[in-house]
C-alpha cells in the first residue's frame, strides 16, 4: 500500500467517522475507526522506512568515496 495508500485509508476513515456520527450508525463508526487506526501507522512506518533507506544509501555513497 505504501504512503499514498495509508493516507487514503486514513482520509476515508476520517470521512467515515464523520458520516457515521452524523447518521448515528455505530457499526459503521467502528469500521471507520478501525480503518483510521490501520491507515495512520501504515503511512508513518512506510515513511520511516523510506527515510532510513535514504540514510543508508547516503552512508554507502560516503563509504565509497
Amino acid at each position: 500500500m505504501g504512503v499514498p495508500g495509508g493516507i487514503i485509508a486514513a482520509i476515508i476513515g476520517l470521512v467515515g467517522i464523520v458520516i457515521s456520527i452524523m447518521n448515528t450508525n455505530w457499526l459503521s463508526l467502528s469500521f471507520a475507526l478501525a480503518l483510521l487506526l490501520i491507515g495512520l501507522p501504515l503511512a508513518r512506518v512506510t515513511m520511516l522506512v523510506h527515510i532510513a533507506l535514504d540514510k543508508v544509501t547516503a552512508l554507502e555513497e560516503q563509504k565509497k568515496n
